[in-house]
């Protein structure tokens, strides 16, 4: 269920990526920074849509940043997208003109801005960063809630008791039932004495 989610998720962070962030950075690209930029002395506190584009930005990146950090949430959620961003990248990088292909809405800034963010190397190096959770173990593995015992830990407490037993000796032997001879490092109990 939680990577069904996680799927759901990578759904709604392709969308907010393709939609939000490019239309963000197309407007910080091509509007009043293009023409003024910050060391002029200019604000851009003063302009609504400069916050409205940085809004998208941050709130793309944020979203990025929680389903790329948050443990609890399946990797697949920043994982797949990513891997279409690093996908693209490449094929970017092999072929211009098939990558640009594949973006749709191109007419719009929605498409414009995605396409830009390509061209710059923004959407590889967030992909990269996208597909991290994917390689970490832990984070495919759920964990247990609050008042559910943790199945993982008591087999592992299972498997280091069976362990400190010599591999090779029976059941009945572990027991104490017929300990002749016990291996080294092994402890006997007052009632396995050898017979």
């Amino acid at each position: 269920m939680r990577h069904l989610i996680g799927i759901v998720l990578a759904i709604v962070m392709a969308g907010v990526l393709f939609f939000a962030g490019a239309w963000g950075y197309l407007k910080l690209t091509t509007g009043p920074l293009r023409v003024l930029p910050p060391a002029s002395g200019g604000s851009l506190l003063s302009d609504h849509r400069v916050l409205l584009a940085m809004a998208a930005v941050a709130g793309t990146g944020l979203l990025a940043g929680i389903l790329i950090a948050a443990p609890r949430i399946s990797p697949l959620a920043a994982g797949l997208p990513g891997l279409v961003l690093v996908a693209l990248t490449v094929l970017y990088l092999v072929s211009v003109h098939r990558a640009v292909q594949l973006i749709p809405l191109k007419s719009h800034p929605y498409g414009a801005g995605f396409e830009a963010m390509l061209a710059a190397g923004i959407l590889g190096a967030a992909g990269l960063a996208m597909i991290v959770p994917m390689f970490v173990p832990s984070r495919w593995r759920s964990r247990p809630r609050a008042g559910e015992p943790d199945r993982r830990r008591a087999h592992r407490d299972r498997r280091s008791l069976d362990h400190q037993y010599h591999p090779f000796r029976t059941s009945s032997e572990r027991k104490g039932d017929t300990v002749n001879s016990p291996s080294p490092g092994i402890v006997c109990s007052k009632t396995d004495k050898p017979a």
